[in-house]
């Protein structure tokens, strides 16, 4: 393996006569023993059969009924849990970091929590402290284990810290007129800076205090990654609670977002398939360059679609989702050009994940870095899901571009509620691996007939 990873890297790096498309043609999966790639091509294929998605957590019960938690347990770990999550200790983490790092690629790490839209707090501010400790610990994973070769980042999710309640409810307030004066950035900064008694005259006493817990347990981890020199990533989740997820990112920026102190620290995320999407990235990106700030962002196509739309459906309103698949690309072709030029403009201030799984958007991204002079090494780097896309994943890490590969990890118990909703949220995602798995199948095929080592492109 390290041989034929040598020789890979020796036809690795951009070429100094001119931009040349990098081959997603599967010849990376030499650098994979035949039981990984086994393994993928079966979870994927599962993956992609509807029932199965829509159904998970049914199946996982009846499961574990029929064969007992110890035997599920074990199927669950040679396939699904093996393929989709690192690992439940330390040192298993830990060894999924390193086998990503000796191919080349380079660990977000995520702690899976979940809590649906509109549903009760599990166990109240219980719950919320229990999430603060588990982000915290993340933040020194990411710092313990990454490779600090590279910048060292993590994915964050508000509504792990603050109830979708509370977001839903601020969000209402942020679309009533004249409501900036009572709810900004600046007034959020300084409740977190103080610690002084917030209140806000849409919200309940017991909101207001579970808003100053949130700002708490939020303002806590932004300090405690840049003490640590990890960048949070802060996921983007529902129309109904984005502008104030937002809002709260926006207040963390001001803290932690200033370029004299390495920002950005924090950075947002944005999801094409919504219409307005390309509009609000080039406000933030003004705003942030008005005020002073360094600006993070990491750019996703979005995965809450059919949601969204049943939710418009059932509201009566307007469905805020781009119509097809290639208005979405259209949108996230866009959103690209804007930040590669951004990033070209405004240099080490201005960081871009393009989180896709969709070759001509790479093809795009890296051809435009190289006409822009932006360095593979830069300020912008590609991200997928672990388990997936890896004949992308592997073609441009090998090719000496960040490439970070988000990576859950936890207890079954934990995580395989959370990769089933996932699963769910990105069924076209699943569905459209179908070249993926062709690769696999090829690569396979070929080990099968006694092929041998395949020497790279």
């Amino acid at each position: 393996m390290l041989r034929a990873q040598r020789a890979l890297c020796a036809q690795a790096g951009p070429t100094a006569g001119g931009w040349q498309p990098l081959r997603f043609d599967g010849g990376a999966f030499h650098l994979k023993r035949t039981a990984e790639l086994a393994r993928a091509l079966l979870v994927l294929r599962l993956c992609a059969w509807p029932p199965l998605v829509t159904h998970g957590l049914a199946l996982q019960a009846w499961a574990q009924r029929l064969l007992g938690s110890r035997i599920s347990g074990a199927l669950l770990r040679a396939s699904i849990y093996g393929q989709f999550v690192a690992g439940e200790s330390v040192e298993e983490v830990k060894g999924c970091v390193q086998q990503l790092q000796a191919l080349g690629l380079r660990s977000l790490l995520a702690v899976p929590t979940e809590e649906e839209p509109d549903s009760a707090s599990k166990t109240g501010e219980t719950w919320y402290e229990a999430n603060l400790q588990a982000m915290l610990q993340c933040v020194d994973l990411s710092r313990d284990l990454v490779d600090s070769s590279g910048p060292r980042l993590m994915q964050l999710k508000v509504t792990a810290l603050a109830s979708p309640r509370l977001c839903k409810d601020l969000t209402l307030w942020i679309r009533r007129p004249g409501s900036c004066s009572e709810l900004n950035p600046q007034r959020l900064a300084e409740a977190m800076d103080s610690g002084q008694n917030l209140q806000v005259s849409c919200l309940s006493a017991e909101q207001n205090l579970h808003l100053q817990a949130s700002l708490r347990r939020l303002y806590r981890v932004a300090q405690h990654a840049r003490a640590q020199r990890v960048r949070l990533l802060v996921d983007a989740e529902y129309v109904f609670i984005n502008p104030a997820l937002c809002l709260l990112v926006s207040t963390l920026a001001l803290h932690c977002n200033r370029p004299q102190e390495g920002g950005p620290w924090v950075w947002n995320t944005y999801q094409a398939y919504l219409k307005d999407t390309h509009m609000r990235l080039a406000q933030d990106a003004e705003a942030a360059h008005r005020a002073g700030l360094a600006f993070g962002v990491k750019l996703v196509r979005g995965a809450y679609l059919e949601k969204e739309r049943a939710m418009a459906r059932f509201q009566g309103t307007e469905d805020p989702t781009q119509p097809d698949y290639e208005a979405t690309s259209r949108s996230y072709s866009r959103c690209l050009e804007l930040m590669l030029n951004q990033v070209a403009q405004q240099g080490p201030t201005c960081h871009l994940m393009v989180a896709s799984h969709n070759e001509e958007s790479i093809h795009q991204a890296t051809k435009r870095m190289w006409q822009l002079g932006i360095p593979v090494d830069g300020p912008v780097c590609f991200g997928q899901l672990l388990g997936m896309c890896d004949h992308v994943s592997l073609a441009l890490g090998q090719a000496g571009y960040a490439v970070y590969k988000s990576i859950p990890y936890g207890s079954l118990e934990e995580v395989i509620p959370y990769l089933i909703r996932r699963a769910q949220e990105n069924r076209s995602v699943l569905q459209g691996a179908r070249r993926e798995q062709e690769l696999l199948s090829q690569e396979l095929w070929r080990r099968l007939r006694g092929g041998g080592l395949r020497t790279p492109h």
